[in-house]
């Protein structure tokens, strides 16, 4: 693993952090995740405003326009031989003394991790399971994707593996949330739901790009109601849209939905648009 931080490029034992950041002391900080395809982030600018977001909602001064940090990640493609890889770019509050005391944060420690990114195969299955965890309520009035990870960390803990698993959570009023690392969507009789922000989830950018281009109902769904569903998929930015084959036991059409299909495939054909006109 590679990493830039704040315009310098260091390997994976050569990057630190200092103790007396914000980000170790008190969990603020925000980050993104994505991958490259063929050098390129796929909404990228949705990634970027998402970040501004969550950074003005804690008072925490971006020192890097989006430009350099696009810089970064062709640096580090370049560092590990042109291939595409896994990033993370990361902005943690910064240094200062322990206790509340500021009340803006304008050096925060910028971090642009990559790692070897694992493809699985589009259409790939996975199986998922009820949580015994709750989702918890955001951290503000919007959830971020912040280092406020716990929650994730102990749902995880249920799993066997994430890789061929997803857990999907229930919020404390019985309503269906999100999963571990992704959103959750669903079909019946052709028609796809998904659950509202107003859940808490996270606002994912693959989530907003289906919002974008098909007819989704949001709303507040009980259990009862995904599992009455032909079709169930999850989202994330590094996966794309994943079937799943069965949740507890009851079985779904999984990579064999029309629904998914035609997702998926149109999720596809956008990338490679935007990398031809680019």
């Amino acid at each position: 693993m590679d990493a830039w931080k704040n315009g310098k490029v260091y390997t994976r034992n050569e990057l630190t952090i200092s103790a007396y950041d914000h980000g170790f002391l008190y969990g603020l900080g925000f980050f993104e995740t994505f991958r490259t395809y063929e050098g390129r982030v796929f909404l990228f600018d949705e990634h970027w405003m998402r970040l501004c977001r969550a950074l003005a909602d804690f008072r925490m001064t971006m020192p890097y326009d989006k430009e350099t940090i696009l810089a970064a990640i062709e640096t580090l493609t370049k560092e590990n031989n042109g291939e595409d890889g896994y990033f993370r770019l990361n902005i943690s509050a910064g240094v200062h003394d322990i206790g509340l005391q500021p009340s803006q944060y304008e050096e925060p420690t910028v971090i642009l991790f990559r790692k070897a990114l694992h493809i699985t195969p589009r259409g790939t299955e996975k199986s998922a399971i009820w949580l015994k965890t709750t989702r918890n309520s955001p951290e503000s009035a919007d959830r971020h994707k912040s280092h406020h990870f716990a929650n994730n960390i102990q749902a995880r803990f249920e799993i066997e593996s994430l890789a061929t698993h997803e857990g999907v959570f229930l919020t404390a009023e019985g309503y269906v949330a999100e999963g571990v690392t992704s959103n959750i969507f669903w079909v019946k009789d052709k028609k796809i739901y998904t659950p509202s922000l107003e859940t808490g989830i996270l606002a994912g950018i693959t989530r907003e790009w289906i919002l974008n281009n098909f007819e989704v109902e949001e709303g507040l769904f009980t259990k009862d109601v995904l599992e009455a569903a032909d079709e169930v998929f999850i989202t994330n930015a590094v996966q794309e849209i994943v079937p799943i084959k069965e949740l507890d036991g009851k079985r779904f059409l999984g990579n064999h939905g029309p629904v998914y299909t035609a997702l998926h495939d149109a999720y596809v054909k956008c990338i490679q648009e935007e990398r031809t006109v680019r």
